[in-house]
């Protein structure tokens, strides 16, 4: 079993960040904020990205519309090729 092995500085906290990954930022915040609660820079940066967590949830629904979209489409593309390899079995025999 591998375990990841964290790092819970600031600065890999902010790399999370800038690369987009607000979950492991927000953990890495709340980590530090622990053992400095008084740092308002720290409880900053995590409402900063709990914020961004909430925001990306709030668009999940519409970036799935498209992909379920495509999804029937393709669904309904396999059922008529598969309408269409039955007819020509049929007409082979």
């Amino acid at each position: 079993m591998s375990k990841e092995i964290g790092i819970y500085t600031e600065t890999m906290a902010k790399v999370y960040a800038a690369q987009g990954h607000w979950g492991k930022a927000a953990d890495i915040y709340r980590h530090l904020l622990t053992g400095v609660p008084a740092r308002k820079d720290f409880a900053d940066a995590l409402a900063e990205a709990e914020k961004k967590i909430q925001k990306d949830f709030q668009r999940i629904p519409e970036q799935l519309v498209p992909l379920f979209r495509e999804w029937l489409e393709l669904l309904f593309r396999c059922e008529k090729l598969q309408k269409l390899a039955k007819l020509k079995n049929k007409i082979s025999v």
